[in-house]
């Protein structure tokens, strides 16, 4: 599964769109999504991602309930 893979994934699971993420995050759906397309993200920004989705990301997403993404 690759990055973008897991990050739609993983705002899916927690009912938010890449656009609402990245509100969220502070920025413009429009930047995170060439960001995530471009395969740009630096392992800082996956982390913030992460921290957003109230998860912590080990190459996946993991939520509280031990869901894995």
């Amino acid at each position: 599964m690759s990055i973008e893979q897991k990050i739609n994934t993983a705002a899916k699971y927690k009912g938010l769109s890449q656009a609402e993420l990245a509100r969220q995050m502070g920025l413009k759906p429009a930047n995170l999504n060439l960001k995530i397309k471009s395969d740009m993200l630096r392992h800082s920004q996956i982390e913030k991602i992460a921290e957003t989705l109230g998860a912590k990301y080990h190459h996946y997403f993991e939520f509280p309930d031990g869901t894995r993404i």
